[in-house]
């Protein structure tokens, strides 16, 4: 009796070992769609900085669009700031920067992210939680009333990628899912244009 509780406790460990190996396992086609989903979420973000930016976008679809890029990324996640003018990086809380980015004193903006890819696979960490890091070129040019050139840099800026496994209810049941966050960017280099 005592060997058969032994063998039935051992069985009980091993798999519920194997259910928690499963849950932190990610399969390469599940890599490929979590990669796509990442990057899809960088180019919506992207978009969103281009319509924040333009002056021409009410203020009001303005703040529609900032809650919607701010549902991009997690908590308390920074994005950094730089000039060609100054050799500090500032970093700013994801609503703040938004809210700046608006704010600029230029007549016209034009901001454009090209060159976005993977740039350090996706790792797991001690919590589960997988990060990778995406790398993204972002052009910015600013102009007078009159239409003049009269700011331009091009940023590298690195974007931290967070998925994590997470469970919602349907139908009654419990289905699990990845779901993709953002992190802070941080500022690698500016250069002119």
């Amino acid at each position: 009796m005592k060997r058969t509780m032994l063998i039935l406790a051992s069985a009980l460990i091993m798999l519920a070992a194997n259910s928690l190996k499963a849950q932190d396992y990610i399969s390469p086609e599940r890599k490929a769609a979590i990669d796509s989903l990442a990057l899809e979420k960088v180019r919506d973000l992207g978009k969103y900085i281009s319509i924040i930016g333009n002056k021409s976008t009410p203020w009001s679809e303005a703040n529609r669009v900032i809650d919607r890029a701010e549902e991009l990324f997690m908590q308390g996640a920074e994005i950094g700031v730089s000039s060609l003018f100054r050799n500090e990086i500032q970093y700013f809380m994801v609503r703040t920067y938004f809210e700046r980015l608006m704010r600029l004193n230029y007549d016209r903006v034009e901001i454009e992210w090209y060159n976005i890819e993977y740039v350090s696979d996706l790792q797991r960490q001690p919590d589960g939680t997988f990060v990778g890091v995406i790398t993204i070129f972002q052009r910015f040019s600013g102009y007078d009333r009159e239409g003049g050139l009269v700011y331009q840099d091009v940023t590298k800026k690195d974007i931290t990628v967070y998925v994590r496994r997470k469970e919602t209810q349907i139908g009654g049941r419990l289905i699990g899912f990845w779901d993709v966050l953002l992190g802070d960017i941080r500022v690698k280099e500016t250069r002119q244009r």
